[in-house]
């Protein structure tokens, strides 16, 4: 039987990070994976190449029940921290809108990046395992874990297996069963940062639509996200929508604002003294797809030349545009989810160290937390610190 100071479950972004760190540091450690490769969640992630981190990571960027929980880690390992670790192995990386940071090239320099950092540590990575059974022998205060490898122990032990989000890639319920089994509360899950599915009147009501993208302005909840939308032959996605599913549940409308930059109870009447003649479609047209500005104007009062238009008329219109309310049917679901919202009830654990409070010797890190960022490389950001702070008390 083989001993370890630590083994780590989950070969993602904060399994491999909290390897990493405690290797580097002199410790024992295994990390062990049921797939055939590490890192396949960072390997799809901004679209092969890689949202690693954002510039501008703060508090107010997650969501969990206990929004204080990951104040400390952030605080302790900043974008910063993982741009020089970047920087370091010279990836190339650009900044795009909101402060979003991607590789130039593959996501799998990313990957590599940690692969590397593993190999300075000592760290012994094995994939294909299949964890079979986990004991804690009371008395020595250490963990057995029966694989379909073997047997090993380990005096700590850190759970890093992610969430239910995009089972193809092999996601599932092990980390919460492993909290269930050591009597820590879990949070409901749901899938977050995902597409919004439209019942058939919604659909019908935006029939022709699909494939257009317009930037928005998209609420729910007393919460507003301000990016692109895109409308989908089965409902609403794109950034915007994602970033609102965070926020949404079942039954609750959204609103969104088609047009953030007017004020067409005003810009109206303005472009009516200028062009009286004119149709108002011909004048939303230089700001909207005209698919979409024809599709919003086939209801009452219709498109007619703005001299036509009396002040209620240009109240309704403003209204469809710019407080469209739906109730989606549902998500699309984790399939596509980019997350797991909710997860183990980070009362349950430290927040500098990760330990549960209740089994010592036990932590929990990453997605399999309720921590859910908002879309944008927060979530590898969480990852991270959380990783890396784990790492350091071990």
């Amino acid at each position: 039987m083989l001993n370890f100071d630590l083994i780590v479950i989950g070969g993602g972004a904060a399994g491999l990070m909290c390897a990493l760190t405690a290797g580097q540091r002199g410790r024992r450690v295994l990390l062990v994976d049921h797939a055939e490769r590490v890192g396949k969640k960072i390997l799809i992630s901004g679209g092969g190449r890689c949202n690693f981190t954002n510039l501008n990571v703060e508090p107010e960027n997650f969501l969990s029940h206990n929004p204080h929980f990951c104040k400390s880690a952030l605080s302790r390992f900043k974008p910063q921290d993982f741009i020089a670790l970047v920087e370091k192995h010279g990836i190339a990386y650009h900044e795009k809108t909101l402060g979003q940071l991607f590789c130039d090239g593959k996501a799998i320099q990313i990957v590599n990046l940690l692969l590397d950092e593993c190999r300075k540590g000592g760290v012994r990575i094995q994939t294909q395992y299949r964890i079979e059974k986990i004991d804690r022998i009371e008395n020595q205060g250490r963990f057995r874990l029966q694989t379909n490898a073997g047997e090993f122990e380990t005096q700590s032990l850190v759970i890093a297996t992610g969430g239910l989000s995009v089972p193809k890639i092999g996601a599932s319920a092990f980390g919460y069963e492993i909290a269930k089994q050591f009597g820590l509360p879990l949070i409901p899950c749901r899938p977050g940062l995902v597409a919004f599915r439209l019942g058939d009147k919604e659909l019908k009501n935006v029939e022709g639509l699909s494939g257009i993208s317009v930037e928005a302005l998209v609420s729910c909840n007393t919460q507003s996200f301000r990016e692109a939308m895109l409308f989908t032959h089965k409902g609403l996605s794109g950034p915007a929508i994602l970033q609102i599913s965070n926020y949404w549940q079942a039954g609750d409308p959204i609103e969104v604002n088609l047009l953030p930059d007017f004020h067409l109870e005003k810009t109206i009447p303005q472009w009516k003294k200028e062009r009286p003649r004119a149709e108002l479609k011909s004048c939303l047209n230089a700001h909207l797809s005209k698919r979409l500005v024809q599709r919003w104007l086939e209801v009452e009062p219709g498109n007619k030349p703005l001299c036509q238009y009396n002040p209620k008329e240009i109240h309704a219109i403003a209204t469809r545009f710019h407080r469209w309310e739906v109730v989606p049917s549902g998500t699309a679901g984790y399939r596509s989810a980019e997350v797991t919202t909710g997860g183990v009830d980070t009362d349950a654990l430290s927040s500098k160290t990760f330990e549960t409070k209740s089994v010592p010797g036990l932590y929990f890190i990453g997605e399999v937390l309720d921590v859910t960022g908002w879309l944008g490389g927060y979530n590898f950001q969480w990852a991270w610190a959380s990783g890396h702070c784990a790492g350091l008390a071990i």
